[in-house]
């Protein structure tokens, strides 16, 4: 073999060695890509799944008008929605939910639907456990709910049974140390076809009404707002949208659910009246929540 012949064999080995080690190093780095790929997967599941979807937030608000009274200065109200029981909620997290809520020693608790998961099999002993600790719940001035469009007769009866006052087209007076009340009304669902606003509000069609009332209103689809935009009401607590579900930061949530297609987000300010949005505590159509945790709303009144 000639000089040429073993440089140019020697060569080719060269270049053999480099390949392989190029080889490995490609293949290094996919293994290293599809290691990242994968334990990222693992923790955005584990979060989504077993975290996010668990660990209730308590957005604390506070609420001043002229028209509340002084009597109601530092009412506390905490509004939960959307629990879906049988979801992401059954009975260990509804229970830490109701301790949550009486830590706060609320004077008025509403709750704005959808109380049961669809399609969940509520079996009766189930229910009996859920009333308990519904009724559990404790207040001062009294507990409302709203039926959201996925609450059937059953929930009806859990409700009244657990102490609510449910709201369907109708309105209550809550007075606390003298004869000025704060009023309350609810709506009926919006995707059910159940809106009657004018029954609803029917408070102001009576004779020596109070024009100058404080009114929350309770209703389940954000969007049934658009309905009232022409009737009084100072304060709207809303759920049904989850806040979208599944946030991604400076776009907002990305899930829209009919009747939520306007009024989905957390807080909107529309002329004097102020929209507040519950994120909800259980799940929907899929059992995630990404970068929106469930929550209750905790409000303290004033007025200045």
């Amino acid at each position: 073999m000639t000089r040429e012949e073993r440089s140019s064999e020697k060569q080719e080995e060269i270049f053999d060695e480099e390949r392989k080690e190029k080889r490995k190093s490609l293949i290094g780095k996919i293994f290293k890509i599809v290691l990242l790929i994968t334990t990222l997967s693992c923790l955005i599941f584990c979060y989504t799944t077993y975290i996010s979807t668990v660990s209730i937030v308590v957005n604390e608000k506070r609420i001043t008008s002229e028209k509340i009274d002084a009597s109601f200065n530092g009412l506390k109200l905490i509004q939960f929605s959307d629990l879906h029981y049988g979801s992401t909620f059954l009975y260990d997290e509804t229970k830490k939910l109701v301790n949550l809520i009486n830590e706060r020693k609320p004077d008025i608790v509403v709750f704005t639907g959808d109380l049961i998961k669809k399609d969940y099999n509520l079996k009766n002993k189930d229910q009996e456990k859920l009333i308990k600790l519904l009724q559990s719940i404790d207040t001062t001035l009294g507990k409302y709910a709203v039926l959201g469009e996925e609450d059937k007769e059953s929930v009806t009866t859990i409700l009244n049974q657990s102490g609510f006052t449910i709201l369907n087209n109708d309105y209550d007076l809550i007075y606390k140390d003298n004869n000025k009340p704060i009023l309350i009304t609810g709506l009926a669902s919006l995707l059910k076809k159940e809106t009657d606003v004018d029954k609803a509000f029917s408070y102001f069609k009576q004779e020596g009404a109070n024009t100058n009332i404080y009114n929350i209103t309770l209703m389940h689809e954000g969007d049934n707002y658009l309905n009232i935009k022409d009737y009084q009401t100072d304060l709207v607590l809303a759920g049904h949208s989850h806040n979208g579900e599944i946030r991604i930061p400076y776009i907002g949530g990305i899930v829209k659910f009919s009747g939520s297609k306007t009024y989905y987000d957390k807080y909107y300010k529309d002329n004097d009246t102020d929209i507040y949005v519950s994120s909800g505590l259980g799940t929907s159509k899929f059992d995630i929540r990404l970068f929106c945790r469930p929550s209750i709303n905790f409000f303290r009144f004033s007025n200045n």
